[in-house]
């Protein structure tokens, strides 16, 4: 009698830990909630609604496998204790050959599974459609702040493209890095000086974050994106949660051998998201935030038509001046400035902006 009821104990138990799992599975078609994200933030781009899929089963998937465990160990601590009044052993299911099978197998497809979802959202993710980005941005970092600038413009939708690169400033720049030179500096990379800053990029429409001014990088909804990362000085990190994971920012790229460029497929929503440094890059790494703002892309060939230097038919607005200009609030709403004394350190000689 004892051991039906203890039979009955254990099935209703199971039913109901199968019904919860269920409840959370079939909850989970939809996935974007807080509870089953897990910590993941909510993205706002398809790459990340992918990753965040993956978390979120990976997750679940774990939290399955272990309930499952531990629902067995405590099962058998249980039930298949030694009884206190008789000398006999309950009984053993060592060198059960199919059992050992089964919990040799299970785990390596578990891995096979999970290792085969991994490699198509990595794909997915880094995959970049050469020549087919409508926005391409420069994105420079340096102890410890930001500047963007745009580099090419084409909205595929009657709004002539626009090449904003600047061929001019680069050389200006080298050429006062030379003259300055009073003794020999060979680098590391090719013999190259260790000042030599010749492979930034430079553009037209420029925003440059300061002490007092958070950065605030203006990009289109519903456009294919492209990021071109430098830095100017050490290691640095560019990472909006919203969008993707941190991607590093690294001197000299293409010297080091290492893809500096990604893209998101299209921001699907209007709205503000911090951006931040996420790689520790001195002393006030904490500070290095910056902001997207996104917008219509009405409304962001609006800004760039504002933001265009007067000689290229544009009206030559700061970032501040345009974005009030759209109905956008002027200064960063996600963050704050903090004070960095950045003076102490002039990593990039920067053109004031327009």
């Amino acid at each position: 009698m004892a051991h039906g009821s203890q039979r009955r104990i254990a099935r209703r138990t199971g039913l109901a830990a199968t019904l919860g799992f269920a409840a959370v599975l079939l909850s989970g078609c939809s996935i974007d909630n807080a509870v089953l994200r897990f910590g993941w933030p909510s993205g706002v781009t398809p790459q990340a609604e992918m990753m965040r899929e993956l978390w979120t089963w990976s997750v679940v998937a774990a939290l399955v496998m272990g309930v499952l465990v531990w629902g067995l160990t405590f099962w058998t601590v249980a039930f298949h204790r030694k009884k206190k009044d008789s000398p006999d052993f309950p009984r053993q299911t060592a060198y059960n050959v199919p059992l050992e099978l089964l919990y040799t197998a299970v785990p390596f497809v578990i891995i096979a599974v999970l290792f085969y979802f991994t490699v198509v959202v990595q794909n997915f993710v880094n995959d970049k459609e050469h020549g087919q980005a409508e926005v391409v941005v420069d994105v420079t970092a340096y102890q410890w702040n930001w500047k963007f600038g745009y580099r090419t413009i084409d909205m595929q939708d009657g709004t002539p493209s626009y090449d904003g690169e600047d061929l001019e400033t680069p050389q200006v720049i080298a050429a006062g890095q030379e003259a300055d030179e009073q003794e020999e500096d060979y680098g590391p990379i090719h013999g190259t000086a260790k000042r030599d800053l010749s492979y930034l990029q430079y553009n037209k429409i420029e925003t440059v974050g300061s002490s007092e001014e958070i950065p605030v990088l203006v990009l289109p909804t519903n456009r294919r994106i492209e990021f071109v990362l430098n830095s100017s000085d050490v290691i640095h990190s560019f990472w909006v949660p919203e969008f993707l994971f941190k991607r590093d920012v690294l001197p000299n790229p293409i010297e080091n051998h290492s893809d500096n460029s990604f893209q998101i497929s299209e921001i699907e929503r209007e709205g503000a998201f911090v951006g931040r440094c996420a790689e520790m890059c001195g002393t006030y790494h904490a500070m290095m935030n910056f902001e997207v703002r996104a917008v219509s892309p009405e409304r962001f060939a609006e800004y760039i038509e504002l933001r265009k230097p007067v000689e290229d038919g544009g009206e030559g607005l700061s970032n501040a001046e345009a974005l009030a200009a759209i109905g956008e609030e002027p200064v960063s709403i996600t963050t704050v400035p903090f004070e960095t004394r950045r003076e102490v350190q002039t990593a990039i000689p920067f053109r004031a902006e327009n």
